[in-house]
């Protein structure tokens, strides 16, 4: 008899946390609904279960998620947090699940079964606090982010550029309304966005808050990485490390929602396995645009100077659209010059990851490449230019995206860029 291969898995238990997942029970997500019937159920699934799919669906280890259960548990949940991982693997949903589980006016029994071994406390789903937060209108969650400086009082402060995030910010929108009484009388929350991105001023300005926030104030630091903050900062919060999640879940599910096998596999090679930013660039229209420049780069039709044009173009045209895509999906009035910022720094990591796969190639070493649905022009790259003067380019494309953060004109970066890609040209640009 041919050997035969036997796979276990857990039984995922139903929205309903009492019987198992089944279409015909109703008690499901389908991945194929519409958006709003996949959040609406989403956000209705018991807190307690939660924990459950998050320890199945996601590498955050068990303990992390152990820690904070048994925190609720016993009523002794630290007041500041620092969750710490790549985009798009989960630490906004988690955090604003948290977020609803606190501000529950009729939180679940901590002991219910759905609750798990650890217990826990649940949100109900129903009360005015859950359903305030499921539409994202609860006055005692606070969403932080430094953009929220066009609404300051201070006009100097709203005509600054929103590379940081400020200390006006922090002590305008975090400081001063903890210390004022809640809406509910169950609290408030505080969610920071890119808390990595705070300055100096802005978390020295927040240490006291952190350490002896008032009765009822919960902060929570969402942040790439780290190192990147005060050493001050991260010791008055408790450290939740979020994972990338397996490239070929984001695989599954962005070709779930609607994205070709090719281009998902792209994306969660480039995102490093972060489901929300490849969907993001998938929903920007990006592939084809990355395909049309690597195909430019691998097999030059024309000169430096026409590809300088083109990029340049490329890159005012995906600015407008990151414009219009923050103002529909977040609310906010984002600058031109931010937007054309972050879409140069967008295409020189698409232009960047060709080069990366070439010298790989080059070098000789094994393993895959995120440009996998290119391989001819890698190819093409890599046998032009050899692994050193691949390294340089690579090189000289960092060195190119922090010029754009210091006011050099875009028009001329772009034109060095396009030296650089065609001839390995290392130029400098003051």
């Amino acid at each position: 008899q041919a050997p035969q291969v036997v796979m276990t898995l857990p039984l995922l238990e139903g929205t309903d946390g009492v019987q198992k997942m089944s279409k015909s029970l109703g008690n499901y997500i389908g991945i194929n609904d519409p958006p709003d019937e996949i959040f609406g159920r989403t956000m209705s699934i018991p807190d307690g279960l939660i924990t459950k799919y998050f320890e199945l669906a996601t590498d955050v280890p068990i303990g992390e998620i152990e820690r904070l259960r048994e925190a609720m548990a016993s009523d002794r949940t630290p007041h500041a947090y620092l969750f710490v991982g790549p985009g798009g693997v989960g630490r906004r949903t988690t955090a604003l699940a948290f977020a609803r589980t606190l501000l529950c006016l009729t939180p679940g029994d901590e002991r219910s079964e759905s609750a798990g071994p650890s217990g826990g406390r649940t949100a109900c789903g129903v009360c005015q606090s859950c359903k305030l937060i499921d539409s994202g209108t609860h006055p005692d969650l606070h969403v932080i982010r430094k953009e929220l400086a066009q609404y300051h009082d201070d006009a100097a402060v709203r005509d600054r550029k929103m590379q940081e995030l400020s200390i006006d910010v922090i002590r305008t929108f975090l400081i001063a309304p903890a210390g004022l009484t809640g809406a509910y009388g169950h609290g408030k929350v505080f969610i920071v966005l890119e808390a990595e991105l705070m300055s100096a001023a802005a978390q020295n300005a927040l240490l006291k808050t952190l350490e002896e926030p008032p009765p009822g104030v919960t902060i929570i630091l969402i942040a790439r990485q780290s190192q990147q903050m005060l050493a001050t900062t991260q010791s008055r919060c408790w450290a939740v490390r979020f994972a990338a999640l397996p490239q070929d879940f984001v695989v599954s599910r962005l070709t779930a929602a609607g994205v070709g096998q090719d281009e998902a596999g792209f994306w969660a090679r480039f995102t490093d396995g972060s489901v929300g930013e490849g969907s993001r660039l998938a929903a920007q229209g990006l592939y084809e645009l990355k395909r049309d420049i690597i195909e430019r780069l691998g097999e030059p039709q024309a000169g430096p100077v026409e590809l300088g044009e083109h990029l340049a173009k490329s890159s005012d045209a995906l600015a407008e659209q990151i414009v219009k895509d923050a103002k529909k999906d977040q609310g906010i009035e984002l600058s031109k010059l931010l937007a054309s910022r972050r879409a140069a720094g967008v295409m020189l990591r698409l232009i960047a990851s060709a080069y990366s796969d070439a010298l790989h190639q080059s070098s000789g070493a094994g393993g895959a490449i995120s440009n996998a649905d290119q391989g001819g022009p890698i190819k093409a790259l890599s046998q032009r230019f050899g692994p050193q003067r691949l390294a340089e380019i690579i090189e000289q494309l960092s060195v190119y995206e922090t010029l754009l953060w210091r006011n050099v004109n875009p028009r001329t970066v772009w034109d060095n860029v396009a030296l650089t890609c065609c001839s390995a040209t290392p130029l400098e640009v003051s």
